[in-house]
């Protein structure tokens, strides 16, 4: 498939909002991206342009970002790109730029974050199998050679 799929670093711009639909769960919120660039007449960094994506997740990304992405967190998207254009009642052309989200995390080179991992939903306990038990490895020491014959030594007595 030829789709567009990008990385961006941006700063969350709005609070992410979760809906359950007929497909499951979506969240969307917007994605502000500024550029940086070393300005060498003021000898300092100065912001450039700032890009507005919406990004779009799906079943658990959309669980996982409603409980752990706020307003001006710095994240790191990726996913592919999708540019719509639409009229207005007014007859203009408007265009949007998406990002549907296959991963979004927070940027750790701007801070620090806590991973927890999600709860798993319990088996039910009439259908569950029983987890296999595990084989006896037995591990040849340093002195034995897996190929070799074992031969047992009885340590004599000396008086």
């Amino acid at each position: 498939m030829n789709e567009t799929t990008l990385c961006v670093v941006g700063n969350v711009a709005t609070r992410p909002v979760c809906k359950e639909t007929a497909l499951g769960t979506s969240a969307r919120f917007r994605l502000a991206v500024t550029s940086r660039y070393w300005d060498r007449e003021k000898n300092e960094w100065t912001d450039g342009h700032t890009n507005f994506f919406t990004v779009w997740s799906r079943r658990t990304l959309a669980a996982n970002v409603t409980s752990s992405v706020s307003v001006g967190d710095p994240v790191i998207v990726q996913g592919r790109l999708r540019v719509r254009t639409e009229r207005t009642e007014e007859g203009e052309s408007r265009t949007w730029a998406d990002i549907d989200a296959t991963a979004i995390g927070h940027d750790l080179a701007r801070g620090t974050s806590a991973f927890r991992r999600g709860a798993r939903a319990e088996p039910n306990a009439a259908t569950a199998t029983p987890p296999a038990s595990e084989p006896n490895w037995h591990t040849a020491s340093a002195s034995q050679s897996v190929d070799a014959p074992q031969h047992h030594r009885e340590t004599a007595g000396v008086t």
